[in-house]
């Protein structure tokens, strides 16, 4: 856990560093938003879009930390702690593509959105299957849906089955960096599978454990 939160304050060190160094170098105003081709359709001042970054992360860790402390089912997140603290140093990493990004199409290389997202939202995606895998039922992390919530077995399979759909759309999402063309549809599509299938699927599967089998604590 020590170890980890070095780690957190590394990534931070590296992203003020990473603002500072190429504050000069940019224009004064750089891309902030992109659309559905990978076309730069908006622009932010440098500051902001170089030291949002950082002060995000800052927000985030904040929010992570919290979490464990005021979930009603801590002692569920307690369980599979590891992997929620490893996958807010991913967050961190995913956010560092993310001014990765805004530097180097700020410094005019503007096919850097057809690799460089696609690589840390694959990343991201993957580990956000691999957390889903391990969580406990709890309302912050994990698939959660109110039958999910309900249910103890309901949440382990449905989490099981949408943890290896994230997994999978992470490994599909990070190789369209390969692409020779840029879609949002091939980074959306993957995602937009997964939620619907997931949601659709803890219905069904509540259906089939019944009231009979809902957790004691949420009766």
């Amino acid at each position: 856990m020590k170890n980890l939160n070095w780690l957190k304050i590394l990534l931070f060190a590296v992203s003020v560093g990473l603002a500072v160094y190429f504050y000069p170098k940019l224009p004064a105003e750089v891309p902030s938003h992109w659309n559905a081709q990978g076309e730069v359709d908006g622009h932010a001042p440098k500051f902001w879009g170089l030291f949002l970054i950082p002060i995000i992360m800052i927000v985030l860790s904040g929010i992570f930390a919290l979490i464990p402390q005021i979930d009603p089912l801590k002692n569920n997140i307690s369980q599979f702690r590891k992997h929620y603290d490893r996958f807010v140093i991913v967050l961190l990493i995913f956010l560092l593509f993310v001014q990765a990004q805004i530097i180097v199409v700020g410094l005019g290389h503007n096919d850097a959105p057809n690799k460089l997202l696609p690589i840390g939202l694959g990343m991201f995606f993957y580990f956000v299957g691999i957390l889903c895998l391990h969580s406990k039922r709890n309302w912050f992390v994990g698939i959660r849906t109110p039958w999910t919530l309900s249910s103890d077995i309901v949440w382990e399979k449905t989490n099981t089955l949408g943890g290896n759909l994230f997994k999978i759309s992470g490994i599909l999402i990070f190789l369209s960096s390969w692409a020779t063309s840029f879609s949002g549809f091939v980074l959306a599509a993957p995602l937009i599978v997964t939620a619907l299938v997931s949601v659709v699927y803890s219905y069904v599967i509540f259906k089939k454990v019944g009231a009979s089998n809902l957790s004691e604590d949420v009766k």
